[in-house]
């Protein structure tokens, strides 16, 4: 019996079914990787960011996530190089989807039974999503916006649904705008710390402080 088609797990109908102790032996994600790319390029390098966002509420499987990062990480490799952009996976599948084995064989009716003891068995893992929510986050410099949103839209083909494609007024994967992101840097109010950016606050010694 081959894995059910993933319209079966669609949408979001009982409460969230977690790994524990008590609901063990689950198949592995087929997600491994959350962050793709050049993920160690400085904040300063990367301006442009774009979001695939949830337009629905519902369970997006981990083999179709898998199948999302591939899609979006082989186009952008082709386009712009593998070492112009970084990819962050925002959606982590953690809710155990089960199946009720039945054996379809010639003579299955007399060995199955049928609808008892029916409580299935776990076959997979999805994410569960809801309205709004960012599935995929793609920073990149401003010259290649064009081929980051082309990216995300082939990556579209491989969820269920409807998902939306934004640009953000924010400066990479920071919280703040633009304007507000430049005018911080030269006050020396926000310092570069790998892929992101630390706050400078008035607090500890003023020799050690980069605000004075």
């Amino acid at each position: 019996m081959g894995r059910r088609p993933s319209r079966c797990y669609r949408y979001q109908k009982n409460k969230p079914y977690i790994k524990s102790r008590y609901c063990r032996g689950v198949p592995d994600s087929k997600i491994r990787i959350y962050d793709v790319g050049a993920k160690k390029a400085a904040v300063d390098l990367f301006p442009f960011v774009a979001h695939m966002v949830c337009d629905e509420k519902q369970q997006i499987s981990s083999e179709a996530l898998e199948a999302a990062r591939v899609a979006i990480n082989k186009h952008l490799t082709k386009t712009v190089g593998k070492d112009a952009y970084h990819i962050r996976m925002r959606a982590h599948p953690f809710h155990i989807l089960r199946a009720n084995k039945m054996l379809s064989c010639a003579g299955a009716d007399r060995l199955s039974s049928g609808m008892r003891h029916s409580y299935g068995k776990p076959i997979g893992v999805a994410a569960r999503v809801s309205i709004g929510q960012v599935l995929i986050s793609v920073r990149a410099k401003d010259a290649n916006q064009a081929h980051v949103i082309e990216a995300l839209r082939r990556g579209k083909f491989k969820f269920a649904g409807r998902q939306k494609i934004l640009r953000s007024t924010k400066w990479g994967f920071t919280k703040f705008s633009r304007e507000e992101y430049v005018t911080k840097r030269k006050n020396g109010e926000l310092s570069a710390d790998g892929n992101i950016v630390k706050v400078n606050n008035y607090h500890g010694l003023l020799e050690k402080s980069p605000l004075f």
